[in-house]
């Protein structure tokens, strides 16, 4: 059974609606912890990211502004706190303070991990506590070592600087480290990779939580380039919710890394060991959707991408994501954006840009 049967099979799904169309949207709560003698940047930039997402861009082109998040500063007793680079930075609280938050970002320390972990042991068992009422947690860089040593990242993906890879693999070896990559997320869990990935780490959970469009236009005025895998061309956001099969985890990044061909269902109950319906049943309760429903939502997600960058004709896109038939590639895409690939390309185009790359002008 070909999935590319199934994807023509499953009925028209409502259009997305314009963001005018859309009610007054949900602003984020974000806390950022300050933690000693961290790199200032993975503070800061966080920081900044959150607070431009849905104003700066429209401050620039003069329109009103509509802000997509709240940020509040704590350190562990809402002291001063000094950098690697001796800047001192001071937040508003404490993170006892903290009442309400939907996302905590945890700066990347130096290289000693362990004895950072020790002077502010106190952030464990609160990170614990914000973990089980729902709130997202991220760690930069070498700040992953706190999402470890509370637990949160057992049984789960995770990445961290190279230069602590090693060691963090030993001493938490129930994590599933991926040092290859640039971001993770697992269930409520993200990590990053390096300094840097901090920048990738933000603008990814500000996709995340309010859409491309929001992502693209906050990078776009910061002169940012989008997050990408460093393994894959596409910076496509895991559509599966949060599940422990790991058998159905390598069926997704095996259909992520060769989505652009035609895939049975056979064939992947094969790679997973099961019968085909047993495969299809399992599949869906792990990721929520039938594979080809899944898979069908990869491809739009990569085709996304490359209209984004400007690649060449319709027809080309629809056959770098596995659509022979345009016709058909131009239906779904609709059915998923509201939007023609043509249309989708003239109003992102130049929005998007390579890391390294500065772009100018406005951006449509």
């Amino acid at each position: 059974m070909s999935l590319l049967e199934v994807e023509r099979s499953t009925g028209p799904s409502e259009a997305v609606p314009s963001l005018a169309r859309r009610a007054k949207p949900e602003i984020f709560k974000v806390t950022v912890v300050l933690t000693e003698s961290s790199f200032a940047s993975t503070s800061v930039g966080p920081i900044e990211i959150f607070h431009s997402a849905g104003t700066l861009w429209n401050q620039l082109h003069g329109d009103s502004e509509d802000p997509r998040f709240r940020v509040r500063i704590a350190s562990v007793d809402g002291k001063p706190v000094g950098t690697l680079c001796a800047l001192g930075l001071t937040p508003e609280c404490s993170i006892a303070d903290i009442t309400e938050t939907d996302i905590i970002i945890l700066p990347a320390s130096g290289l000693d991990v362990q004895d950072r972990i020790a002077r502010e042991s106190a952030i464990l068992p609160w990170l614990r506590e914000w973990h089980a009422r729902g709130a997202r947690i991220a760690g930069v860089c070498t700040g992953v070592a706190f999402l470890a040593e509370s637990g949160l990242l057992d049984g789960r993906r995770a990445t961290t600087h190279w230069a602590v890879a090693g060691l963090l693999q030993a001493r938490y070896p129930k994590v599933i480290w991926r040092p290859d990559k640039f971001v993770t997320e697992d269930g409520q869990m993200f990590c990053s990779g390096g300094v840097y990935a901090a920048i990738d780490l933000s603008l990814y959970l500000v996709e995340k939580l309010c859409g491309r469009e929001i992502a693209l236009r906050c990078a776009k005025s910061l002169l940012l380039s989008m997050p990408r895998s460093q393994q894959s061309g596409y910076a496509v956001l895991p559509i599966s919710r949060p599940h422990s099969d790991a058998r159905v985890r390598e069926i997704e990044e095996y259909l992520a890394a060769h989505m652009q061909h035609d895939i049975s269902a056979d064939f992947l109950a094969e790679r997973a060991g099961m019968g085909t319906r047993s495969f299809i049943r399992r599949f869906a309760a792990a990721t929520g959707h039938p594979p080809g429903e899944y898979l069908q939502s990869l491809r739009i997600a990569a085709a996304k991408e490359l209209l984004e960058a400007g690649t060449g004709h319709v027809g080309t896109v629809s056959a770098k994501v596995g659509y022979a038939d345009v016709a058909f590639f131009r239906r779904i895409f609709k059915r998923h954006t509201g939007l023609t690939p043509s249309a989708y390309r003239e109003q992102f185009t130049n929005m998007s840009f390579e890391r390294g790359e500065l772009v100018g002008g406005d951006g449509g």
